[in-house]
C-alpha cells in the first residue's frame, strides 16, 4: 500500500517529465494555491487536493486519452487511500477537465466543487498577459513536434471554442475573477495567430 507522501513523490516524477514545460509541476503549486488561498470555500478539500495532484499525471501531447488515463491512474493508486465514494469523485473531476465542463449527475456539492476546480485548472486563461504569453509559449513547446501549419490552426480552434463559450468559468469566484481577461487575453492569442497563418 503506497502511502499518500510515496503517491506524491511517484506523481512529481510524472511532472518532472523532460517535455512537460506548461502541465508540469508548477501547473499543480499554482492550482494548490489557488484552493489553500482562502478566497472561496469547498466542500470536500481533500477530493480537490487529489484531483489537482492527480489531473495531468499522464500527459502526452500525441494523445487524446491523457484525461482518462490520468483518471484510470487515480484509481489505482488512491485504492488504498482513500474510501471509494471519494475516488469516485476524484475520478469524475479528472474526467471532466477533457471537456472542461461540468458533468451530469453530481451532488450540489460535489458539483460546487468541481466548478472551482475547472475554473483553477482554467485560472492561467485569465492571468495577466505576459504570464497568459509565455503560457502560450509553453504550450507551443509541448507541441514541438507539430510544425507550424497544423499547431497553429489546431491551436485556434481550441482557443475559439473557449471564446464561444457563454461562460469560461462556472463558479462565481472563477467568473469574477478571470473571465474578463481570459476574453481580453483569447482574442489577442488568436489574432496574433491569425498573422502566422497570413
Amino acid at each position: 500500500m503506497a502511502s499518500p507522501t510515496k503517491i506524491v513523490v511517484n506523481l512529481k516524477s510524472r511532472y518532472a517529465e523532460p517535455h512537460r514545460t506548461y502541465h508540469n509541476w508548477h501547473h499543480i503549486e499554482a492550482l494548490l494555491r489557488w484552493m489553500d488561498s482562502g478566497e472561496f470555500s469547498l466542500h470536500d478539500q481533500d477530493a480537490v487536493r487529489w484531483a489537482i495532484l492527480f489531473h495531468d499525471a499522464i500527459y502526452d501531447p500525441m494523445s487524446k486519452e491523457n484525461e482518462e488515463r490520468s483518471a484510470q491512474l487515480a484509481e489505482v493508486e488512491l485504492a488504498s487511500s482513500i474510501d471509494a465514494e471519494k475516488i469516485a469523485l476524484v475520478v469524475a473531476m479528472i474526467r471532466a477537465t477533457a471537456v472542461h465542463k461540468i458533468v451530469p449527475g453530481l451532488e450540489p456539492a460535489a458539483e460546487a466543487d468541481l466548478a472551482h476546480f475547472l475554473d483553477m485548472d482554467l485560472s492561467i486563461l485569465g492571468a495577466e498577459p505576459t504570464v497568459f504569453d509565455l503560457y502560450e509559449q509553453n504550450i507551443r513547446a509541448e507541441y514541438a513536434q507539430f510544425p507550424d501549419d497544423l499547431f497553429w490552426p489546431g491551436r485556434m480552434a481550441v482557443l475559439k471554442r473557449f471564446l464561444d463559450r457563454d461562460r469560461l468559468y462556472f463558479s462565481d469566484w472563477g467568473f469574477k475573477r478571470f473571465e474578463a481577461k481570459a476574453r481580453s487575453n483569447l482574442h489577442r492569442s488568436i489574432e496574433a495567430i491569425a498573422q502566422k497563418l497570413i
